[in-house]
C-alpha cells in the first residue's frame, strides 16, 4: 500500500477505481481492507462510478502504531484525513465513516466543512455526543492476558476482532483512551453539510440514529434492519441507502 506522512506518523492508503472521490474511515479496531474491501464496499462504490479511498488510521492496519494516548484525539485523525486530501490533491470528498471513522468523519465534517461535499455517520448515532460507555471495558479487554480471562461481552467481541485482524492491542488500548471523546451537541448543531446517520436496528453501541439526525441542519437517518453494531457495517440496505443518499447529493453539485 502507498503512505503519506501526517504529523509525523506513516499512514497507508489505498485507491480503487476514478470518479469523484468517496473517503472511507474505518472503525476501531479495524482497517480499510477489513472494513470496507472485505464488506464489499469498494467494489460497490466503485461499480457505482465513485472513486474509493481507504484509509488506515494511526494504530491500525498497515500505518504507524504509537503507544500514546494523547495521540488518539478524534480531532487529529480528523487532520490524518485531511492531509491525505492533501496528498492526492483533492480539494472536496464524499466522506463515509463507521463507528470510530463515523466519529472522525464528524471532525472533519465541523472543522473543515469547504473540504467535505456530504458524510455518511455508519454505526455511529446519539452516542457521538453521549460518548462510549463500554469504552474502559474494552481497553481492560485489550490488555487481558487470555480471551478466557473476559466475561463482558463488548470487550470479549472487540478482543477476539483484534486477534482476528492481527493487531497491536496496546496500540488500540491507548486509541481507545481518547478517540471516543465526544462531540459537543452544540458543535453537531453546526455541522453544515449533508448528513446520512446509519444506525442498525439491534445496534447498542452506536446509539439512535434519528435523533442525532434531527440535531443536524442536513441529518437523514437509516435504520438498516435487524442488523447490531458488527454485522450492519456490509449490509445490503446500508450500501443502498448510501448510494440513493449521494446520487441526491451529486445531483446538487455545482457543474464544474
Amino acid at each position: 500500500m502507498p503512505s503519506f506522512t501526517s504529523s509525523g506518523l506513516s499512514l497507508a492508503y489505498d485507491i480503487a477505481g476514478d470518479g469523484f472521490p468517496v473517503l472511507l474511515v474505518h472503525g476501531f479496531a479495524s482497517s480499510g481492507k477489513v472494513n470496507w474491501v472485505e464488506t464489499g464496499w469498494v467494489e460497490t462504490l466503485v461499480g457505482a462510478g465513485y472513486q474509493a479511498i481507504t484509509l488506515d488510521n494511526r494504530g491500525h492496519g498497515q500505518s504507524d502504531k504509537p503507544h500514546d494516548p494523547e495521540l488518539y484525539y478524534p480531532t487529529q485523525m480528523a487532520e490524518d484525513a485531511i492531509a491525505l486530501l492533501d496528498h492526492l490533491g483533492i480539494e472536496r470528498a464524499v466522506v463515509l465513516g463507521y463507528s470510530m471513522g463515523a466519529r472522525i468523519a464528524a471532525f472533519m465534517a465541523f472543522n473543515h466543512p469547504e473540504r467535505v461535499v456530504a458524510a455518511i455517520f455508519g454505526g455511529m448515532g446519539m452516542n457521538l455526543i453521549n460518548g462510549l460507555t463500554d469504552g474502559n471495558d474494552i481497553i481492560a479487554g485489550l490488555r487481558a492476558p487470555d480471551l478466557s480471562d473476559l466475561k463482558h461481552p463488548t470487550a470479549r467481541q472487540f478482543r477476539i476482532f483484534a486477534d482476528h485482524t492481527g493487531s497491536d492491542r496496546e496500540a488500540l488500548a491507548a486509541c481507545m483512551e481518547t478517540s471516543r471523546q465526544p462531540m459537543a451537541r452544540a458543535d453537531v448543531r453546526r455541522i453544515e453539510v449533508p448528513v446520512l446517520v446509519a444506525v442498525g436496528e439491534a445496534d447498542d453501541m452506536a446509539g439512535g440514529p434519528e435523533a442525532l439526525a434531527e440535531l443536524l441542519p442536513k441529518g437523514e437517518a437509516l435504520v438498516i434492519p435487524k442488523r447490531d453494531h458488527m454485522r450492519a457495517t456490509g449490509d445490503k440496505v446500508f450500501k443502498a441507502g448510501t448510494l440513493d443518499f449521494l446520487q441526491r447529493q451529486m445531483s446538487n453539485l455545482p457543474a464544474s
